[in-house]
């Protein structure tokens, strides 16, 4: 055997016994007999070693954050399998995940054990991290969409996608008239209520939209480019519209409303025309050298300084971060960083923002059959104008009904994307507890039925051509 594998136990030995040796001389001082503050991590250390102590290690705030995201990320996991199970988007499922695992059922069947786990002063660490999560998301989002596109079909497309804006927009303003003075919460003037409900009904769930026509092959066809480019353009107008329905909400005056406005397109410009060709000129700087993380560093701290920006304008973070992703330039960059965020991102902190959502759903609280004739009126408006918008405009472009139907089923797709708006919406006290339950219910419903609409469309196009190649043939 080696001699120097000899000096380990000695090592270790010899300083072992001091460390005893220690240990026992310090057992004779005097206890200090003075009171002293003990923090309640301090008072878990020092506290006899009952098992008492460790359930209430399970209520300490890190201990409980981390017990809920290992829940929300099993239970949405579970439901978006399920989903997909019935060839649904897995959004869907992780939406009812969230709706399940607050008061609508968890916390009206297992009431002590939704408060044991989901308790109000936990609440603000959820919303900070779905915060995070969405802001990475819409950072995404906005590095998916293809400028390119856009303008080559820009003609059509601007013209759908601004056509299912409107119309929903304006039958959203509509029926806010109507349900104002009976769900608008105390303090709400109409202008807020009535922009805050057109703009809910004029979203269109991007991502969504793009992995729908993924997985139904339609990529590269030409129903699939016109449906992308045009949830695309709706994307950018309606993230547009929302900024600027913010900073009026956010305002208050209309001077403050110009300036905040001002600021804002000052902003847009700027990210534009001078950080864009900046970054483009210092990222692919960074990309020759073989300098990555100085690169994905960059990306990052602009994603965190627009973000910042645009919330102190007081337009929402989140359209900062998606204006982050738009500049951002080159197919090499975007494809490192989506693989860097994306699964974290869609994997862990948006289904916190999913549960977080349907703990503010209380779809208990539609307890009277008027509320839910109120959800068919909103369910209604919002399949008419978005779905009946963007088909009829979209066969007087000249597409054929097919790819009209095709076109305005999958720009009636909300999904995600509405429950961001209606997150901003609640946040700034515009929405009342059962307009926002109604509202998410709708996005739902929405998102669910364009699988099968699409699956009817087809359908009906296969049976007409089957019909015509038997008359051909007679």
């Amino acid at each position: 055997m080696n001699k120097r594998f000899l000096w380990y136990p000695v090592i270790i030995g010899v300083f072992a016994l001091l460390i005893w040796f220690i240990l026992e001389k310090g057992q004779s001082l005097p206890m200090h007999t003075g009171s002293i503050a003990v923090t309640p991590a301090a008072h878990a250390v020092v506290s006899s070693a009952s098992w008492l102590q460790y359930f209430d290690n399970l209520k300490h705030p890190l201990g409980l954050l981390l017990l809920q995201i290992m829940l929300i990320m099993l239970v949405a996991r579970l439901f978006g399998w399920l989903a997909n199970r019935i060839k649904q988007p897995a959004v869907v499922g992780e939406i009812i995940a969230g709706v399940l695992l607050g008061p609508s059922l968890l916390g009206w069947t297992l009431p002590s054990f939704s408060a044991f786990l989901f308790p109000a002063d936990s609440l603000k660490n959820l919303q900070f991290l779905s915060q995070i999560g969405l802001a990475f998301f819409m950072f995404i989002v906005g590095m998916e969409l293809d400028i390119q596109k856009i303008r080559q079909k820009a003609h059509d497309a601007v013209m759908i996608s601004h056509a299912s804006i409107i119309i929903p927009f304006f039958l959203g303003v509509s029926l806010a008239y109507f349900l104002f003075t009976r769900f608008a919460p105390p303090q709400v003037s109409f202008l807020s209520f009535a922009l805050f409900m057109g703009i809910a009904m004029s979203i269109t769930a991007f991502p969504v939209l793009a992995r729908i026509v993924q997985e139904r092959k339609l990529t590269n066809t030409p129903l699939g480019v016109m449906a992308i480019t045009c949830a695309a353009a709706d994307d950018v107008t309606a993230w547009c519209i929302l900024a600027v329905v913010v900073a009026i909400v956010n305002a208050g005056g209309l001077v403050s409303a110009i300036i905040t406005i001002i600021l804002a397109l000052v902003f847009v410009l700027i990210m534009l025309m001078a950080v864009r060709p900046w970054l483009n000129k210092t990222l692919s700087h960074y990309l020759e050298k073989d300098q990555q993380k100085r690169a994905v560093s960059l990306s990052f701290l602009i994603l965190l300084v627009a973000a910042w920006f645009a919330e102190v304008i007081g337009i929402h973070a989140l359209f900062g971060a998606f204006l982050a992703g738009v500049i951002m330039p080159g197919n090499t960059i975007k494809t490192i960083l989506t693989d860097k965020l994306e699964d974290v991102s869609v994997m862990l902190l948006l289904p916190i923002f999913f549960v977080f959502t349907g703990l503010r759903t209380h779809i208990g609280l539609l307890n009277q059959g008027d509320l839910w004739l109120v959800f068919g009126m909103i369910m209604f408006v919002a399949v008419a104008g978005k779905f009946g918008g963007s088909t009829i405009t979209a066969r007087l472009m000249g597409q054929n009904w097919h790819s009209a139907v095709s076109i305005g089923a999958l720009m009636n797709t909300r999904g995600l994307m509405e429950l961001v708006v209606l997150n901003i919406g609640f946040d700034l006290g515009i929405l009342s507890p059962e307009i926002f339950a109604m509202m998410v219910l709708m996005a739902l419903a929405t998102t669910f039925m364009t699988g099968p609409l699409l699956d009817l469309v087809g359908y009906s196009e296969r049976k007409r051509a089957a019909i015509s190649r038997i008359s051909y043939q007679d």
